[in-house]
């Protein structure tokens, strides 16, 4: 668990310290809404199974392993900012830890957790991860509407800030693809008025 606890440290520090974010051109906004262009990103993703806090220990290990060396070059892998919380449209966005989660189909127990790679790396020059249960997958450039708001965050107040967005997409008449994705920009101490939290939703127009 000490070790646990200090992967878990080092990829907040990370994230903290990270400047890089993914890359986007604005297409549209209207107030805290945004409608986004994003760039083809990397992910590193991986699958366990249980409740979501075992699983989030189990996650937290392997990608942090693969983050901090365990790969086919030992080479540390720096983060991104944000780090999002993912789950299918049929389950409620998770809030335990700041990595993509994302509630794996026909399993309520079974989830995948990923990361967005810096933008410096291709599936080619990317260190291959040593666990075979790290996967790297490329997805490709996306339309993304967007909610940021400020402060703390617990469950009802995301699925406040998902329904809202969920509500401008549909005055766009624009169609939601995928999954609600929590993105959190700061690391757990920053001051709430510092705190830059987003929804991000994928559509179709």
């Amino acid at each position: 668990m000490r070790v646990l606890a200090f992967l878990i440290s080092l990829l907040i520090a990370s994230t903290a310290m990270a400047t890089e974010e993914p890359k986007f051109s604005m297409i549209e906004k209207s107030e805290s809404f945004e409608l986004r262009n994003y760039a083809p990103q990397l992910i590193a993703e991986v699958k366990v199974e249980g409740d979501l806090d075992a699983a989030s220990n189990q996650g937290f290990r392997l990608i942090a392993a693969f983050i901090f060396g365990q790969n086919q070059v030992s080479e540390k892998i720096s983060m991104t900012t944000p780090v999002g919380i993912e789950a299918t449209q049929s389950t409620k966005i998770a809030m335990t830890v700041p990595v993509g989660i994302e509630a794996s189909k026909g399993s309520s127990n079974e989830w995948i957790f990923s990361f967005v790679m810096p933008a410096e790396y291709t599936l080619a020059t990317l260190p291959k991860p040593m666990n075979p249960l790290v996967s790297i997958r490329e997805l490709p450039a996306q339309k993304r509407a967007a909610i940021t708001f400020s402060g703390f965050y617990n469950e009802d107040k995301v699925n406040e800030k998902t329904k809202a967005l969920e509500e401008w997409i549909k005055s766009k008449q624009w169609q939601a693809i995928g999954a609600p994705q929590f993105a959190r920009y700061n690391p757990p101490w920053s001051l709430p008025f510092m705190r830059r939290n987003e929804i991000l939703i994928t559509v179709r127009d």
